[in-house]
């Protein structure tokens, strides 16, 4: 689901990457930068997603999204502490509507052929609604997953454009060393995911279905024996299956640095970073032990860090 989810992101982004046309002006025809982004998500013009504008620069284009991301984290968290579950139910609701349509929107992009321009609004709206209706009214593993390989692209699409290589490469570093304090430290994120799961019954992130070695010996034993059998049913038995949890930023930082290299150094660039990303996280997962938490982002973000260089090789 990880890897599938950073395809579908870089044909998001690639949707909305702004695009030049001629245009007649006065008499002339003139070079116009047209940005297929829809102008709600638009973001004021900016010379942070230049490769180079210097490192002093570049660290001021990282503040914005550093303040947006810790006022972010304190309303969460507030709206957690009182248990504020409607409104923050609402909250997922209608940022899921936008970002569901936005990738929806970009697939219609993508499509050879023309959409009407009504119809083209209509269908994500539709679409968007009904989805985020099942995920945050109707708790099914199932809806919840289809639908986070869905959400993250359209959230990097309004991120990647006031990004570029640096600032990303900062702002990994940044978050990687906040989710270690976050788990290892203050163990504010296994509260955050256990609020989310059993209060709020609404989770940002993948749920993904493990067994042990010991259940997978089980499961095996039990189809040879159900094979065997000349009965043609036999009662189930059931098995406690255990749950790996992968959150939403450590799904959306990597499809965000995809991107930006997707639009600075081209599509197989971006592809190892999709390749590498995944690697460090299946490491993660080799490496875990059962009953622990472990923060995602430094792995992945050691992989990111590997990928760009080799980006930067070829």
């Amino acid at each position: 689901m990880f890897i599938v989810t950073q395809l579908i992101g870089l044909a998001v982004i690639h949707a909305y990457t702004p695009q030049q046309a001629q245009v007649e002006i006065n008499g002339s025809l003139q070079n116009v930068t047209y940005d297929p982004l829809p102008t709600l998500f638009q973001q004021q013009e900016s010379k942070c997603n230049i490769q180079d504008i210097g490192w002093l620069n570049n660290f001021n284009c990282i503040y914005p999204i550093l303040i947006a991301f810790v006022i972010a984290i304190a309303v969460i968290f507030l709206l957690s502490r009182y248990k504020f579950t409607g409104l923050l139910r609402a909250w997922f609701f209608i940022v899921i509507v936008l970002v569901l349509w936005l990738t929806v929107y970009a697939f219609e992009i993508l499509v050879p052929w023309e959409i009407n321009y009504t119809l083209a609004l209509i269908i994500p709206t539709i679409f968007s609604l009904v989805v985020a209706y099942f995920k945050v009214l109707k708790r099914n593993i199932i809806v919840h997953n289809i639908s986070e390989l869905l959400i993250y692209p359209g959230i990097a699409a309004v991120f990647v454009p006031i990004l570029n290589i640096w600032t990303m490469i900062v702002l990994l570093l940044i978050i990687s060393v906040y989710d270690a304090w976050a788990v290892w430290h203050s163990g504010f994120m296994q509260k955050m995911a256990h609020f989310q799961i059993n209060e709020l019954k609404v989770f940002g992130g993948f749920f993904v279905p493990y067994l042990s070695k010991r259940q997978r010996a089980e499961l095996k034993k039990q189809k040879m024996l159900a094979a065997k059998s000349k009965i043609k049913k036999l009662k189930g038995k059931s098995m406690k299956v255990n749950l790996a949890i992968l959150g939403g930023g450590d799904v959306v930082f990597p499809i965000i640095t995809a991107g930006v290299i997707l639009r600075s150094l081209g599509l197989m660039p971006s592809l190892i970073i999709v390749l590498f990303s995944t690697l460090a996280l299946i490491t993660l997962f080799l490496v875990a032990k059962k009953g622990k938490f472990y923060p995602a982002m430094p792995f992945i973000t050691a992989g990111l860090l590997i990928g760009i260089g080799i980006a930067y090789l070829i």
